[in-house]
């Protein structure tokens, strides 16, 4: 009648997930019950003894069913980590390449595969070297077994040699447990020329003490200012250029800037060198560093330039150029003899060497247009026509000098022909033209145009022409190669050379005088009709003489049709003609007289 608490005790429990059933400690209420405790007898006893049905002993379980490889080893695969050698025959950094890859074996069917990790930007075409399917171990047809393969072992698969050097945890735990005594494991093996390759571990370095903001605050704005010249006339076109150097005392940096003149014909590019820091001393390269480099660290450099390098009156070699310092501003100077303490400023002065005078070789006339012309060719790109004398030209408009010439040939046909040698007195130029000659055979007209004829032996550098003083009675005028005589002149060529007396020498003037005195004489006698005093039968005889010479010159007139002529005029049978009528006949003759010998005839 005490009791208040009537509830029975827990009898089911739960260990590692399992339920499971446990005798009761305590019964109704609390109190603890001694019935359902057992001694250590019957414990072993009903360990010992299988439990008993009511209908007699329990049947023995069936035993377990057969369980296939495929499922017994389902999803069961030993990994070896291998690599094989390959050779590179055609590279100069490399002789050989390690490849590694990885070995699996399938346990429910005997199967292997070899598969090679992809390896960024190598190259070479990598993944599954060889299918899953069953090796061949040799030519008997046996086939590779897990029991084949160990570690540090090599094995060989298409003619291509692994080898093993560890396994997984796995693969090791299973050959153990099957009897197998597995070799200690092995380094992989690395390909050299891959580690080589690799990006080296980033180096840390412990910043210096130098307080960089410090200097920046300091001098900040304040520019050193030096000048210097570049010297570069040992190279081809080079010269002396002047430049600014300005150094930068708040980062120690350096700018070159050119310096242009007025006119100067250079394009506007002002900087020569940035700013930036450049470097003084390098570290010792190796060979197989590149000479040319995008960015220059402090690992390249040992020394940088800074504001002690630089002083007037030294070289300086900034980037491969040497420039010479050879003064600097005010607050340079300021600066470095409060810095260091030097009072030595004295500019220096630059003097230019003097330019080095090439001889200019004047290539030899070839003979086609004006020499003057022709020679614009050899002074400029684009030739310029020589400057004429405009005030000759004014002068001596249309003032022409005509000469007779005979041509000097060893050609019988070719000295009988006559030219007109006209001297054009404005720009010094000659022509020659041949009379045409009716029933001679040669076309005659313009034989040389207008032109200037340089004398024998000129040369292009000293250049000389014929002038009018050069032209006199008998003398030889040479152009291009033919040779020409005078034998007589216009009128107009006397009357100008007596009138500008002072400009031709006497030999001229008194050639042309000995050669138009007969003529003068001849005239005023026909003009007064009186015959010539002192006319005698010996001078009339070396007169006919004169007339025969010519006759026979010209071997095509007929001699007897010209006396036919005569006695044709002579109607009344004198045997006497007048003048105008003897000139007439002569003239319709084609007789090519001189006109010297018609008037004294």
């Amino acid at each position: 009648p005490q009791k208040t608490s009537f509830h029975r005790s827990q009898t089911l429990g739960y260990k590692n997930g399992f339920a499971f059933s446990r005798p009761p400690t305590v019964g109704i209420g609390g109190e603890r019950l001694y019935v359902n405790q057992l001694s250590e007898a019957e414990l072993e006893e009903l360990s010992s003894q299988r439990p008993t049905l009511t209908y007699g002993p329990a049947k023995r379980p069936p035993p377990s069913g057969f369980l296939p490889a495929h499922v017994a080893f389902d999803k069961k695969i030993l990994k070896f980590d291998a690599y094989f050698q390959e050779d590179v025959p055609l590279s100069a950094e490399e002789h050989y390449r390690i490849r590694q890859v990885c070995i699996y074996y399938y346990l429910e069917d005997d199967s292997m595969s070899v598969i090679e990790p992809a390896v960024q930007n190598s190259g070479i075409p990598q993944g599954k070297l060889i299918r899953r399917h069953r090796v061949p171990k040799n030519d008997r047809g046996d086939h590779y077994h897990w029991k084949d393969l160990n570690r540090g072992m090599n094995i060989t698969m298409y003619g291509r040699t692994y080898r093993i050097v560890d396994c997984d945890p796995f693969t090791q735990v299973f050959l153990e447990s099957q009897g197998i005594e597995l070799n200690p494991p092995e380094e992989m093996v690395f390909d050299p020329y891959t580690e080589l390759r690799r990006m080296p571990m980033r180096k840390y370095v412990t910043p210096s003490d130098f307080d960089q903001l410090k200097q920046f605050l300091t001098y900040d704005k304040q520019v050193l200012r030096f000048y210097a010249m570049w010297d570069d006339t040992d190279n081809m076109f080079g010269e002396n250029r002047p430049y600014v150097i300005h150094y930068y005392l708040a980062d120690d940096t350096v700018e070159v800037r050119e310096v242009y003149k007025k006119n100067d014909g250079r394009d506007p590019f002002p900087i020569l060198i940035k700013r930036q820091r450049l470097p003084k001393t390098f570290v010792d390269k190796k060979k197989t560093f590149p000479s040319c480099v995008l960015e220059i660290s402090d690992q390249e450099v040992l020394e940088w330039y800074t504001a002690k390098d630089f002083a007037v009156g030294q070289s300086t070699t900034l980037l491969g150029r040497t420039f010479f310092i050879y003064d600097c501003d005010e607050f340079t100077r300021n600066f470095y003899r409060d810095k260091f303490g030097i009072t030595d400023f004295q500019p220096v002065e630059i003097k230019k060497k003097p330019l080095e005078e090439v001889p200019q070789v004047i290539p030899p006339y070839n003979g086609f247009g004006i020499l003057e012309d022709s020679l614009q060719n050899c002074f400029s790109l684009f030739p310029k026509p020589p400057r004429k004398d405009v005030i000759k030209m004014l002068e001596n408009d249309h003032k022409v000098l005509r000469y007779q010439v005979a041509l000097e040939s060893p050609n019988p046909e070719d000295r009988k022909r006559r030219f007109i040698l006209s001297y054009f007195l404005s720009d010094d130029m000659i022509s020659i033209y041949e009379p045409p000659v009716r029933n001679s055979g040669i076309i005659g007209g313009k034989f040389l145009g207008k032109t200037r004829v340089a004398k024998p032996g000129s040369t292009t550098e000293n250049a000389t022409y014929y002038e009018p003083s050069d032209l006199t009675i008998g003398s030889t005028v040479e152009v291009f190669g033919r040779r020409f005589v005078i034998t007589d002149a216009d009128e107009y060529v006397l009357n100008y050379m007596e009138s500008n007396a002072e400009k031709f020498p006497v030999t001229t003037l008194k050639s042309l005088r000995d050669h138009f005195h007969p003529q003068q004489v001849v005239k005023e006698t026909a003009n007064s009709d009186i015959p010539a005093l002192g006319t005698s039968e010996q001078e009339l005889d070396e007169l006919i003489v004169q007339v025969q010479e010519e006759l026979k010159l010209h071997k095509h007139l007929n001699n007897k049709n010209i006396q036919e002529a005569f006695l044709h005029c002579d109607k009344d049978g004198s045997g006497i003609l007048d003048r105008a009528k003897f000139l007439a006949l002569c003239d319709s003759l084609s007789l090519p007289t001189k006109t010297v010998l018609l008037n004294q005839v």
